[in-house]
């Protein structure tokens, strides 16, 4: 059985530099390789939920300006059914993200993080749907599919603080968290688990997992392996995580299942080279 999902939230084009150092003020550098492709946390995930087999619908904004056409062709190819509700005039925000040579690690300059002015908009079409991802971007179409998503899984993707999470958080099932996520009035996993989701992850990037629900805590350590690009790890695990749980397994086995697929995407140098071993 296919199962689908809905990822809403941010989309961009990603510059991405491989480099043997950042260049210091004033200076240039050349990049030993270099990509432009398609990137966003719930982007991202939708990807990765296609490549591990799933029907991934993407409802964002991407407009028409050429970044959008070259996201587009990217989001396409990778098995990703855009819903794009980009108002008029709206323009793709571009990251650059410099993946050091040595270390695989990544640093990165987001886009401007412009927020799409949305008028009224249609709720989102959940036929098909198994799982949900809000990632906190666009905080209009957030709500609305947290809100109604109503016996459906929704994880909340909270890589850094963004007040409409506060707002969706008790219609969540899962909120998995990065280590820099800071709640200004809320902090620790168990004080977002008391706001109603059923199960609370702290991504450590190499480093274990942890995670807690009402009943149970633990921990998910990630095999040991050199990383080549850990660009989008994180949205990685987002995707494989909804995978797993719109698939059946249980929440713990759905995230054990999620950090093996980040751990492999990090063996893997450029932006979207990964999927091939998924499949």
């Amino acid at each position: 059985m296919t199962v689908g999902g809905l990822f809403v939230g941010l989309a961009t084009l990603d510059v991405v530099q491989l480099v043997d150092r950042l260049p210091d003020s004033n200076e240039k550098t050349t990049a030993r390789k270099s990509w432009l492709a398609a990137g966003g946390p719930a982007a991202v995930a939708a990807i990765t939920f296609a490549a591990l087999g799933g029907r991934a619908r993407l409802w964002t904004a991407l407009g028409h300006a050429p970044a959008a056409r070259l996201a587009a062709a990217d989001l396409a190819a990778a098995g990703v059914d855009v819903i794009d509700v980009a108002p008029t005039g709206f323009e793709l925000s571009v990251s650059t993200v410099f993946v050091d040579a040595a270390t695989g690690e990544r640093a990165v300059v987001s886009g401007s993080g412009r927020t799409a002015a949305f008028g009224k908009i249609a709720g989102p079409d959940f036929t098909d749907i198994d799982v949900v991802l809000v990632d906190g971007h666009h905080a209009a179409l957030a709500r609305s599919a947290a809100f109604a998503a109503a016996g459906i899984p929704v994880v909340v993707d909270a890589g850094s603080h963004k007040p409409v999470l506060d707002e969706i958080f008790g219609s969540s099932t899962d909120v998995i968290c990065s280590a820099d996520y800071v709640h200004p009035e809320w902090p620790g996993a168990r004080a977002l688990l008391a706001r109603g989701p059923h199960l609370v992850a702290v991504s450590h990037g190499g480093k274990a997992l942890h995670w807690w629900t009402a009943a149970a805590s633990g921990s998910i350590e990630p095999a040991e392996v050199s990383a080549v690009d850990t660009t989008g790890a994180g949205d990685v695990l987002h995707g494989a995580y909804c995978h797993g749980l719109a698939t059946g397994l249980g929440r713990v086995d759905a995230l054990r299942s999620a950090v093996a697929v980040a751990t492999e995407r990090i063996r893997h140098l450029g932006p979207l080279a990964w999927r091939s071993a998924l499949s």
